[in-house]
């Protein structure tokens, strides 16, 4: 749904790191918001950089994204690239006095996270992490339920994801780096199942882990060629469960590939109500999304079944509510926080502690026991690459 302001907005002045595949999703986002202006772009493959640019009628471009942060015409840096160079780069934005948007997931580990949160804080500048499905219309109505106690107690939920053959690369999409840990440090868990965690954990409210428990799997086989040239080692399967306070547990699920059927939509469970968390990215389109959002209770005993029409719903809120567009999707908030429209919603608390089970998840695969949470950020190793020496300030944050 296009952003029809009522008044010309205040110009907001983009620049970005990066120009890939998710990257360009970003910009047909970008191009729907009235006011946003795009200042340069750097990516390292100068051929990219330039079509890229001439997609988009960005005229600045730059190789050395050093280079391009010294410009004083930048309100905010939009950083998309793979999960290992999130930290340095994130640094560096903030250090130039910037704001910065980053792509999920926040790092390529716990203690990298960690680091940049710090560093926002510190610096005094907003950090936002693209958790697209915090925004998702079912998103929108499960909170308002859950705020409502409609559910009750929340005692469990369930993320899942499913690819039934979807790795990148290996099964016909995407760049090579997407399966290789020195670069994106893991797989399914980080490029699908962060969108999943983050919904259920914002939706709860952020509750405090205690410990955690899981599993992750390369099993099943690939093309030859395709393996040898992706050096693919990444999960294509994680599973695991997590304790969390006031008896919570949560168990997960994400798949790049398996032999088996689609897995149920995500969904929460309490005392006095259920949700099923259908339905895919960003505001409902055309589709009546009939299958989106489920919410099971009982009545005089009877068990119920309820379906909402989202279409409906989230029509009427774009007509009537004018702060409807702060939240429609994660660049029109981004760009409504950077104008002052609205409060950044805490997609970097979100983001860290989506890291925080996921590291111990992966921590418990590789030492086969369950992780406590006060053991994460002690096990939990920077996994960040290393770039040169910046210009903006000493390197307070060593990695």
């Amino acid at each position: 749904m296009e952003w029809k302001p009522r008044k010309k907005p205040k110009e907001i002045r983009i620049a970005f790191i990066g120009t890939g595949i998710q990257q360009r999703s970003h910009m047909r986002v970008y191009d729907n918001i009235p006011g946003v202006k795009y200042v340069a772009a750097c990516d390292i493959v100068e051929e990219k950089l330039n079509e890229f640019c001439d997609d988009y009628n960005i005229e600045h471009r730059y190789l050395d994204y050093r280079k391009m942060l010294e410009r004083d015409d930048i309100d905010a840096v939009d950083v998309t690239v793979h999960n290992n160079l999130h930290l340095p780069l994130v640094l560096d934005v903030l250090r130039s006095g910037k704001h910065c948007y980053c792509e999920k997931p926040m790092a390529g580990s716990f203690a990298d996270a960690v680091t940049m949160y710090e560093a926002s804080e510190d610096y005094g500048k907003m950090l936002h992490i693209q958790l697209g499905r915090i925004y998702d219309a079912v998103t929108v109505a499960a909170k308002d339920y859950i705020d409502a106690g409609k559910l009750g107690k929340i005692y469990h939920a369930r993320s899942y994801g499913y690819r039934r053959r979807g790795r990148p690369y290996v099964d016909g999409y995407a760049e090579k780096e997407f399966d290789q840990s020195w670069i994106a440090q893991h797989g399914a868990l980080f490029d699908m199942g962060v969108y999943h965690i983050s919904q259920l954990l914002y939706l709860m409210g952020l509750p405090k882990l205690e410990r955690v428990t899981g599993k992750v799997y390369q099993e099943i086989d690939m093309d030859p060629v395709r393996r040898e040239i992706s050096q693919f080692d990444v999960e294509e399967l994680g599973v695991g469960f997590a304790y969390y306070e006031n008896d919570l547990t949560l168990d997960i699920i994400e798949s790049w590939a398996i032999h088996g059927g689609p897995f149920p939509p995500s969904s929460i469970h309490g005392s006095k109500g259920g949700i099923s968390l259908g339905g895919g990215f960003g505001p409902p389109s055309a589709d009546p999304m009939e299958n989106a959002f489920t919410f099971y209770d009982e009545e005089l005993g009877y068990p119920r079944v309820i379906k909402l029409d989202l279409q409906a719903e989230i029509g009427r809120r774009a007509q009537v509510d004018p702060n409807y567009h702060h939240y429609i999707n994660s660049q029109a908030h981004w760009i409504a926080a950077l104008r002052g429209d609205c409060e950044l919603l805490p997609t970097k608390d979100i983001a860290l502690e989506t890291m925080r089970v996921s590291e111990g998840l992966f921590l418990s695969s590789t030492l086969g026991r369950e992780i406590y949470a006060d053991e994460i950020l002690t096990l939990s190793k920077s996994t960040a690459l290393r770039t040169q020496e910046t210009p903006f300030g000493t390197l307070k944050y060593d990695f």
